[in-house]
């Protein structure tokens, strides 16, 4: 095939399928290198599901219900800066569809910038070094590529349970083309994304139902902080279904929808958002005739440097699976092109990878959990900085967050970063660059924070480890014990 229509090849030195997080980065990374790049990719606009369905528009609808809300304000004594008025889908879509359409523009610019050659298109293989494909005007052309990049990310996994042509149920990508914002919504799903818009529609005032077939709040987290998170939630107006699952759903009068639930309770609600995973988008790839194979869920395998079983070819993003973020992503497209390319200081995944949970509160984590840390024997030392002992803390109005540490009994190495609270994604990477230097909590103990800010909670952490290791007492229990329900 590939030695036929070689006259009818235009031939690059890197192919990249794909628009996303990891394929942008990716073809910068190359091009900047001094490389002929084209990036193909099926949508009208760049950024992939981060940019368009996902990572921006979640966390934009947010802020902006965080903001629309007057959240923020309810602990300001004698300030309330709540709506007075009933919040309507412009109001609460308006600056999620300016963030998304400043990006779309900035993402073009920078491509161009770099030379790379940018075509809109459905691509598949048609050879290991071949792609076919049809361009959004009806076109279609053939590529070859030296090295080929694999980054068409995801899609929302849509149960036959539910019906998605009807009114009022959605998933993660239709959900931002409501045309009304509902009094009572059911979120299928208590993972990233049915936690995150669970916390979003009930700060807009909506009745909301988290249903999960767990009994715990995304279980990757340390277990103290799911608890709290949990509580947290529900304190925030979401109703939290523990052990359940939706059977059945069904129209209801006045355009609702009612769901069956397995424990036989039923609900009737005004939309429907269905979280239920995602799964890699591989099927129209035609991976067969690159020499690839993928699993039940759409992934590709690949090694440490991104490399799929056939050489040439490298994938990253959620094609891979976990962890599927969009700034890991990133990481990877850069890594996957420095070793497809040869470049010097080509490098594996970074051991530390954090982790950002935009609920309400938002939650952050890198390293080690408790659990972890107990599964592997090791022994550890606990520090805890609560918001509310803490200048700045007190100045936001954050009474219930807290910054959480953990260190090696024995030599006192930080071994995970732990925060739930008002900027908590944030406040990680402080812990993270510190471990990636292998600190101790000498560090914290003899660095200098600026007053007020959330940077303080890791001297506060660390002296209460510090004096629950000379002495087993604690600097911050009385403040803490409010914060965080027991196991």
């Amino acid at each position: 095939m590939e030695k036929a229509m070689h006259q009818e090849l235009e031939s690059f030195d890197v192919v990249i399928i794909g628009g996303g997080p990891a394929g942008i980065a990716g073809a910068i990374e190359a091009s900047n290198a001094g490389y002929k790049v084209a990036l193909v990719d099926a949508q009208a606009e760049l950024g992939g599901a981060g940019v368009n369905t996902g990572t921006v528009p979640s966390k934009t609808l947010r802020e902006t219900a965080v903001a629309l809300s007057g959240m923020r304000s309810r602990n300001l004594h004698g300030v309330d800066l709540s709506l007075r008025r009933e919040v309507t889908v412009t109001d609460f879509l308006r600056h999620e569809r300016n963030v998304k359409a400043g990006l779309n523009t900035m993402l073009t610019e920078r491509l161009q910038a770099s030379s790379a050659t940018i075509i809109h298109g459905y691509g598949a293989f048609e050879g290991p070094h071949v792609l076919g494909v049809r361009g959004r005007d009806g076109g279609f052309r053939h590529l070859r590529g030296e090295r080929i990049l694999i980054a068409t990310g995801s899609s929302p996994v849509r149960p036959t349970t539910f019906s998605f042509e009807s009114p009022g149920i959605y998933d993660s990508d239709t959900i931002l083309s409501l045309d009304r914002l509902p009094k009572s919504m059911a979120v299928i799903g208590g993972g990233v994304i049915g936690s995150e818009y669970a916390c979003t529609f009930a700060a807009l005032g909506a009745e909301v139902h988290l249903i999960d077939g767990r009994n715990t709040i995304l279980p990757f987290l340390d277990g103290e902080i799911s608890r709290a998170l949990a509580a947290a939630m529900e304190r925030g107006g979401v109703r939290i279904h523990w052990n359940e699952r939706a059977s059945s759903s069904s129209a209801a009068a006045f355009e609702q929808t009612r769901l069956q639930l397995s424990s036989e309770a039923s609900l009737t609600v005004d939309a429907v958002l269905v979280a239920a995973g995602r799964t890699s988008n591989t099927q129209t790839l035609n991976l067969h005739a690159a020499g690839l194979t993928a699993s039940e869920r759409g992934l590709i395998g690949v090694d440490e440097h991104f490399r799929t079983c056939v050489p040439h070819i490298y994938a990253a993003g959620d094609v891979i699976g976990f962890p599927a973020l969009a700034s890991t992503s990133v990481q990877q497209g850069r890594i996957a092109m420095r070793h497809a390319l040869g470049a010097e200081g080509a490098s594996s995944t970074p051991r530390l990878l954090p982790v950002g949970v935009y609920t309400i509160p938002e939650v952050g984590m890198v390293g080690d959990t408790e659990e972890a840390l107990q599964q592997q024997g090791v022994e550890y030392v606990i520090g805890r900085g609560p918001y509310r002992g803490s200048s700045r803390g007190r100045i936001i109005g954050d009474g219930d967050g807290f910054l959480k540490l953990l260190f090696r009994r024995n030599d006192g190495t930080l071994l995970g970063v732990h925060a739930i609270g008002e900027q908590a994604a944030e406040l990680v990477h402080i812990g993270m660059i510190a471990m990636m230097s292998g600190a101790t909590m000498q560090l914290f103990d003899n660095s200098c924070f600026n007053m007020p800010t959330l940077g303080e909670l890791y001297k506060l952490a660390t002296l209460d480890a510090l004096l629950r290791m000379r002495s087993g007492r604690s600097l911050t229990d009385d403040l803490f014990r409010a914060v965080a329900p027991a196991a």
